[in-house]
């Protein structure tokens, strides 16, 4: 598992409202939504691929990051 994609998931966490557009995004265009997590990772300097992202969400075990994901499953 990536640790950027580790620390890049706790950053987006932390800001409430672009983790709301991300959400939103997940659901209308789940490729889209990981390419700006990987867009925005690059920007910060926390590169991720789109592999790393979907791993690393895979791998939590928390009820909110599961609601997100059943929601947004299709490109995820």
């Amino acid at each position: 598992m990536s640790t950027n994609a580790a620390e890049l998931y706790k950053r987006i966490q932390k800001d409430p409202e672009h983790t709301q557009v991300l959400f939103r995004q997940a659901l209308q265009d789940p490729q889209g939504a990981i390419e700006t997590i990987c867009e925005l990772g690059k920007s910060i300097g926390l590169p991720v691929t789109p592999d790393e992202v979907k791993n690393h969400l895979a791998s939590l075990d928390d009820e909110d990051t599961k609601q997100w994901l059943i929601k947004a499953r299709g490109g995820l």
